[in-house]
Parts: C-alpha cells; structure tokens; sequence
C-alpha cells in the first residue's frame, strides 16, 4: 500500500469513527423526541380521535399508556441505522468538500453544496431504517405487545417488497429531508464558526460551538420540516386501511396543505426542534473531539 493510499485509508477510518461515534450519542441522548415528532406528524386534522392536544399532553398519554419504554419504540433501527448513517454524513460530507475544493466555488457555497450531496447520500443509506422506525414509533400499543424490530422488518419486506412501495417507501421525501438539512446544518455551522472569533479559554470555545451547533440544527429543523412531515405521511399508516393516499413528496405536502391548512407542514417541530437543535450540537462536537482524539493517538 502505498503512502497515499494509507493517509487516505486513516482518514476515512478517523473520519467514520468519529462519525458513528457522534450518531450513536445523538441517538441516544434524543430518541425520545423524535417518538413525539413523528406521533405528531402522522396525526391528520382535529378529527383524530387519539390526537394529542400538547407537547406535555403527548409525553403524559405515552407514559401512562405505553410506559416508558414507550419513548423508545423504534430505536433499534436508528441505533442500527447511526454508525454507517452519520459515518456516511460526515465522511461523505468532507470528500464532497475536498472535490469541490478543486472547482472555482466560494468557501461558503462549498460547505453548503458538501453538506446537500453528504446529506443526499445519507438518505439512501438510511431510508430502510426510517420506513421501520416510523411504522413502530406509530404503534400505540404497549411496548411489550408490539413486534420486533426484525419482525416488522419482515413484515414490511413480505407485505410489499423492497422497493418504493415496502423498504425504500418515502425515499424522495427522505433525499429531500436529508439534503436540505444538511446542506443548512453544515453551511451554517462551518461558515459561521469562520466567522465568530475562536476564544482561548476551552469552556467559552466549547461554548461558542455549541452555540452555533445549536442554531445550526435549529434553522435546519425549520427549513426541511415539511419534508419530515411528508416522509412521516408517506411511511406511516395510510388513513384508509389498503389505500395508499400518501405517494410522492411534492404531491403529499399539497395534500396536506390542502386538506389541513399551511401549519400542518409544521407538525412535530417544537419536539424536533427540541431533538435536532441540542441534538445537532452534540454531534458536531463529538465528531470534532472525536475526530482530534483519533488524528493525535491514532
């Protein structure tokens, strides 16, 4: 192996441990949230009878009527799901920026247009995983009566194949979720972290990065939440048990629009805001202490 070929070799590897690693804390520190955002998502109008009226409304019926466990339906998939997928972002995400080096861009339209095609790949990573979160985070049942992550799997795989129909279900609303979330969440960050001055004393530049981590999840979360909203749609329970009403992602944003007013596209976005805003800070900054622990002893 050559010399070049070995750098390249451990920097992918940095690159995707640090990756998994800052994935896999996210998850787990926030699952939680996203139960609640996508309960909130697949809920149509005022007419639904199991609708939760409140943020605190929605935590109080899942604790008493699933438990707690109940936060955490559907984690396995995403835990399965962390290591490759922000492996795939962030490794993804600095050799879209490397190549694009190499084109005449401005360094800011760089970070955004990485951030679009790591995000893209992203979502064809991990669509799979998302059409079974999804269909057992809608499950209502008690956490110990619901099936198996690879039971539902299966279930989904036999009922309807892998295709844009059972598997890969909502693939064009999760390509569109991912590549706008990250093409903000990146942009934002790297070209505002230029920006704002770098302090000496670690607690404040620990801050500062978490403070523009922050913001960085928060404005992304706003901009790409119709696309969450349509993906929910899309792999959640259709409204009419054998007839498929959500298709397509442009298609299901105007039904919604259409049939629920312009702040449906907008459900679910206090508790996503609450995930993937604290959430997005935690994992810049593990991949980026991740990243400096492995390049200085390893």
């Amino acid at each position: 192996m050559t010399g070049k070929a070995r750098s390249f070799g451990r920097e992918a590897a940095h690159q995707i441990l640090a990756g998994g690693s800052a994935g896999l804390v996210e998850i787990c520190l926030m699952h939680p949230l996203d139960v609640v955002k996508t309960r909130f998502q697949i809920q149509r109008g005022n007419t639904d009878p199991t609708r939760y009226k409140s943020l605190g409304d929605s935590f109080r019926t899942i604790f008493r009527t699933e438990g707690l466990f109940g936060f955490y339906k559907g984690i396995l998939p995403p835990i399965l799901a962390e290591t490759p997928k922000r492996a795939v972002k962030f490794f993804t995400f600095e050799q879209y920026k490397k190549l694009l080096g190499n084109v005449s861009l401005s360094p800011a339209l760089t970070f955004a247009v990485a951030g679009l095609g790591s995000g893209l790949t992203e979502a064809v990573v991990v669509n799979p995983f998302e059409v079974v979160k999804v269909s057992l985070q809608a499950n209502r049942d008690a956490f110990t009566e619901q099936p198996s992550t690879f039971a539902k799997a299966r279930q989904i795989i036999q009922a309807n194949g892998l295709g844009l129909q059972g598997l890969n279900k909502g693939l064009s609303a999760t390509l569109g979720r991912h590549g706008v979330f990250n093409m903000v969440y990146f942009g934002f960050y790297f070209n505002v972290k230029n920006i704002v001055p770098v302090s000496k004393d670690p607690t404040l530049e620990f801050l500062r990065k978490f403070g523009i981590g922050l913001a960085s999840g928060t404005i992304a979360s706003v901009i790409n939440i119709p696309f969450d909203v349509a993906k929910s749609r899309i792999q959640g329970p259709q409204p009419v048990p054998g007839e498929i009403k959500y298709r397509t992602c442009f298609k299901t944003m105007a039904t919604v629009y259409k049939e629920e007013g312009f702040l449906a596209l907008y459900k679910g976005l206090v508790p996503k805001i609450m995930r993937l805003g604290p959430g997005g800070a935690v994992m810049l900054l593990v991949y980026e202490y991740a990243s400096r622990w492995l390049q200085e002893n390893w």
